[in-house]
């Protein structure tokens, strides 16, 4: 069965090590891999994993394009394994975000990756949505959401800006709500906008549970995610191997769904 990885980030080799760490240390999570992509890749493709999609998060404005540029190289380097999103970051103009999906549209980039958490903006608070605007659903935008320590990436704020953004088409990570994926699954099903990834899930959920969150959603919405570096390839199929799925449901996760959805 083809595996498509629809959640992965990675950084540049000389900061790799640097960048997992502190995704570990904001998270109280060890990671599973050192971020490098050669580690990722090598790794993957052991497992039957054929394509990926990559991202990473600018936490400054002066990051965007030095990242964004990263990830097209990335892509083009990548011999067709990846799939790439590009970042944003909340401090800029509709100008700026307008100008910079242009840029990444034309570079073949395929989306926009948001972390509110990281980035520390609120998914409906009023400059927010402005992005959306200018964003004008010409691309999809990832958001993480969920945690329960923080209040930017709340399911009800997701919701709020799908509803506000009716034609934008979004995938809120992490099966809606990282650590609060009770609150999120009765919040988010049912948006016609939204599709959703389940990484950073299956470790913390039972199967009935993880089963249960996806015939709510649909299990035509659902992507497969590893959220590398954070998680190990094998240890996450085995954890989805574990739900009480059909084999048709099995391959819209792994690899049908997320094709369809960029349209590939």
């Amino acid at each position: 069965m083809h595996i498509f990885d629809a959640h992965v980030h990675i950084y540049p080799d000389k900061i790799a090590e640097k960048a997992s760490q502190h995704v570990g240390e904001f998270y109280g999570i060890p990671m599973s891999f050192d971020g490098k992509i050669a580690t990722m890749v090598d790794n993957w493709k052991k497992r039957g994993v054929e394509r990926c999609l990559v991202h990473s998060v600018a936490t400054t404005h002066d990051q965007v394009t030095k990242i964004n540029d990263f990830i097209k190289a990335s892509v083009d380097s990548s011999e067709g394994m990846f799939v790439g999103f590009c970042t944003l970051h909340p401090s800029m103009s509709q100008d700026e975000v307008d100008a910079e999906i242009r840029r990444i549209m034309d570079m073949g980039l395929r989306g926009v990756k948001l972390h509110p958490d990281c980035q520390k903006f609120r998914i409906d608070d009023k400059h927010a949505m402005e992005i959306y605007e200018a964003i004008d659903g010409r691309v999809p935008i990832l958001f993480h959401t969920g945690d329960k320590r923080y209040d930017y990436s709340n399911p009800d704020s997701m919701k709020a800006a799908a509803k506000r953004f009716p034609k934008q088409k979004m995938i809120a990570a992490h099966l809606g709500g990282y650590t609060v994926w009770e609150k999120a699954v009765p919040v988010l099903a049912g948006l016609e906008n939204v599709w959703y990834d389940e990484s950073s899930s299956l470790a913390y959920i039972t199967p009935e549970q993880a089963k249960e969150y996806i015939l709510a959603y649909g299990e035509d919405r659902i992507f497969f995610g590893t959220d590398y570096p954070m998680w190990s390839i094998s240890d996450e199929l085995e954890r989805f191997d574990r739900i009480d799925l059909t084999d048709t449901q099995r391959e819209k996760i792994l690899w049908k769904n997320i094709t369809e959805f960029l349209g590939m």
